[in-house]
């Protein structure tokens, strides 16, 4: 199997070429990834509990799914794919918003990340991929915040740094429907 590359970017998310996924969070290097929220109809948001060995943030609670485009893959794309190989879910994605972040690991990796976020609106029930998560659960926004206020390093820190903004999102979101 050949190693998985990553699409390296600049600060406005122009390509600057590609590296082997785990070199780039070793260096540390700006890199295109994909953010996926999926809310049920009652505004419930679906998390997903990390696979424990998976190389970084094993166990831990985050985003319903997340991922990196491949070489000449569209964000789009990308989110819906990782989205069917973490949670066995097709569905269609609305893109909501793009963020960039800088976040050291507690494994010395670095999740320097220009992220493409998107939302969904489902109520089927997912079908976890055991290699990407361990466990699945709705929550509500207010259930969500109060679970990251007791306890936030139960959560992945993109989940911690991109949350601030999903209740506002998600306020337009819904009335877009």
């Amino acid at each position: 199997m050949s190693a998985i590359e990553v699409i390296l970017v600049d600060h406005l998310d122009r390509p600057t070429g590609r590296m082997e996924k785990l070199e780039v969070h070793e260096k540390g290097l700006l890199h295109r990834a994909v953010t996926v929220y999926v809310f049920n109809s009652q505004h419930q948001l679906l998390l997903q509990q990390r696979a424990s060995d998976k190389y970084h943030c094993g166990g831990l609670w985050s985003n319903t799914c997340c991922g990196h485009p491949y070489p000449l893959e569209s964000t789009q794309h990308a989110a819906e794919r990782r989205l069917y190989e973490e949670m066995g879910m097709r569905l269609t994605l609305t893109p909501m918003f793009e963020l960039s972040y800088n976040l050291p690991m507690s494994n010395g990796l670095t999740e320097h990340e220009y992220g493409h976020v998107y939302f969904a609106v489902s109520d089927d029930l997912p079908r976890l991929n055991p290699q990407e998560a361990d466990n699945w659960c709705y929550a509500s926004i207010e259930e969500v915040t109060r679970r990251v206020e007791q306890d936030p390093d139960a959560f992945t820190p993109w989940f911690l740094h991109t949350f601030a903004r999903i209740p506002q999102q998600l306020k337009y979101f819904t009335r877009k429907m």
